[in-house]
């Protein structure tokens, strides 16, 4: 599992930093600056919680099997809330379809979800 997650975040937060030099570079004459911030945003958060991603690939190696169910749920939730908070954030300054605004909330929480787990585990530990 840490390895899993290990991988998984320095996938995405080597994307994030593609995402964020793509904006920079080639979206910016494209988007107003709105939709901009909203692209920011949502690289922003990936990079945040790629590198939360990361500690709890790490904290995984080092924990007792019976705190590892937590950060399963942390690092998995991790994974969900870049996938719903970010990719909405992504389409939805891409696409300007204003509906996707309502999947964002999903992926914020799978963040607190993600947090509050690692901070149960890492408590427990």
């Amino acid at each position: 599992m840490a390895q899993l997650f290990m991988v998984t975040a320095s996938i995405l937060a080597g994307l994030s930093v593609a995402a964020g030099a793509f904006a920079s570079h080639a979206l910016k004459p494209q988007l107003s600056e709105r939709s901009m911030e909203i692209f920011e945003t949502g690289a922003r958060y990936q990079m945040y919680h790629a590198l939360a991603l990361l500690f709890v690939g790490w904290v995984v190696s080092q924990a007792e099997i019976r705190w590892r169910i937590w950060l399963r749920v942390a690092g998995f939730a991790f994974i969900t809330g870049v996938l719903l908070f970010s990719g909405s954030l992504y389409t939805l300054s891409l696409s300007g379809i204003k509906g996707l605004g309502a999947i964002t909330p999903f992926g914020g929480a799978a963040f607190l979800l993600g947090w509050g787990c690692l901070a149960v585990a890492t408590w427990k530990m």
